[in-house]
């Protein structure tokens, strides 16, 4: 054979296997974001038209007529088509200063704050509805974190065997012995043992493995990504998971809108909020601008709500920043905000781990349309709902739309001001 035909030869094979190759290993690592490409279709209704928009969501257009179970909001069938398939998804989203901005808090349909560590805050958002609406970033929430034993008593109140995503968590963990290489006795208090509290729940049993916990997840799943945010980040806030893959995994596990092993719905016993509140603003605004700090003298985890009138929403400020969810580029905004005093306890162990007493009642305030109310709140087990209530006893109505709880030890000092 000719020289030169044979090195054009080899040099096309080469190219030929060094491409299969690498169409091989995107395929299989990297995650698809099937609602980008198939987005199922509803017979009863008119067909999607799905719409990418310029913050990075997809959006549906129709008719908005479903209404979502935990937000009150209204959708699309097709929408609906696809969180009626699913349980919702809880995600710890962590707070740290060199976390933000942080991807997929905007989409989240309820999201809780508390204190995870010293003074910083994390978030634990919850993904139903709003899913449909993916962002076009195959891994869109995070950076995600650890597990804290009072998270799990709210994510309890979202499925029979809730969907909880996060990295590692409290556990019983104790230093080596140098010598022997043997631990010495447990120096976690028994009340901040999230890992194994996990376990007691059957959250990591067959059949209603419900946990996601990222170090048994695979690379498809979640990854990390340190150059993000156009800074490179420490390892530890670097961490994004896919919410597509994630119900995949749930998917795969038996765990969709039926707990396949115990033939039951998710929502058997799920406790709706009511969302009858009229979503105008109030003809007396008592309540433009909220502001506290969950712990005073450290001003980098103090919150500010400030209310715009035009869109009858709350903007929130972090550490006095403008807090932007890096999905959309956009500030995050909420209908409805829940300041929920409860039983804080610092330093329980030598890890300096925290309680909050979310199990019982307590104290709050409501703000919404612009006005605050003052209200209680309770909760009776783990996986009981929280109920709030006015100063009547009536149940509260929330505007249709997000809803943040702002968990603070009593006593905390909330500062809120209006214009008539």
């Amino acid at each position: 054979m000719n020289s030169k035909l044979l090195k054009t030869s080899v040099y096309s094979g080469v190219f030929l296997i060094a491409s299969g190759l690498s169409y091989f290993l995107f395929g299989s690592l990297l995650p698809v974001n099937k609602s980008l490409i198939s987005i199922p279709i509803s017979k009863t209704s008119q067909t999607p038209t799905p719409v990418k928009k310029t913050t990075g969501y997809i959006d549906f257009s129709g008719p908005k007529d479903q209404i979502c179970p935990i937000n009150g909001t209204l959708h699309t069938q097709e929408e609906k088509d696809i969180w009626v398939q699913r349980r919702p998804l809880v995600v710890m989203i962590e707070n740290h200063v060199d976390s933000r901005p942080q991807s997929g808090l905007s989409n989240a349909d309820v999201v809780y704050e508390a204190v995870a560590e010293g003074a910083i805050t994390r978030f634990m958002a919850v993904f139903y509805c709003n899913a449909g609406r993916t962002s076009t970033n195959k891994y869109d929430v995070g950076p995600v974190r650890s597990a804290r034993t009072y998270f799990l008593d709210l994510a309890s109140e979202y499925a029979d065997y809730p969907l909880y995503a996060h990295v590692g968590g409290a556990n019983c963990s104790a230093a080596k012995d140098p010598t022997t290489g043997t631990s010495g006795p447990c120096t976690t208090d028994p009340r901040a043992l999230a890992i194994e509290k996990i376990g007691n729940y059957n959250w990591t049993s067959k059949g209603t493995w419900s946990d996601l916990d990222q170090f048994s997840l695979s690379y498809k799943v979640c990854r990390r990504e340190p150059e993000r945010t156009g800074s490179t980040k420490d390892t530890e806030h670097t961490m994004y998971c896919s919410s597509q893959e994630l119900w995949n995994i749930a998917k795969d596990r038996g765990l969709t809108e039926i707990t396949t092993a115990k033939n039951t719905r998710w929502d058997k016993s799920f406790r709706a909020w009511t969302f009858k509140e009229n979503d105008q603003t109030a003809s007396s605004q008592t309540a433009t601008s909220i502001s506290f700090d969950f712990w005073s003298d450290y001003k980098d985890y103090s919150v500010q709500w400030k209310y715009d009138s035009a869109t009858n929403l709350y903007n929130r400020y972090n550490g006095d920043q403008p807090h932007l969810d890096f999905n959309s580029g956009e500030i995050i905004t909420t209908k409805n905000i829940i300041v929920e005093y409860a039983k804080e306890t610092r330093n329980i162990d030598v890890h300096m781990h925290n309680l909050y007493e979310v199990i019982g009642s307590g104290k709050g305030l409501l703000f919404q349309n612009g006005i605050k109310k003052d209200i209680t709140w309770s909760k009776s087990s783990r996986t009981a709902r929280t109920i709030y209530k006015d100063e009547t006893g009536k149940e509260v109505n929330f505007v249709p739309g997000n809803v943040w709880v702002e968990i603070l030890p009593i006593g905390g000092n909330v500062k809120y001001e209006g214009q008539s």
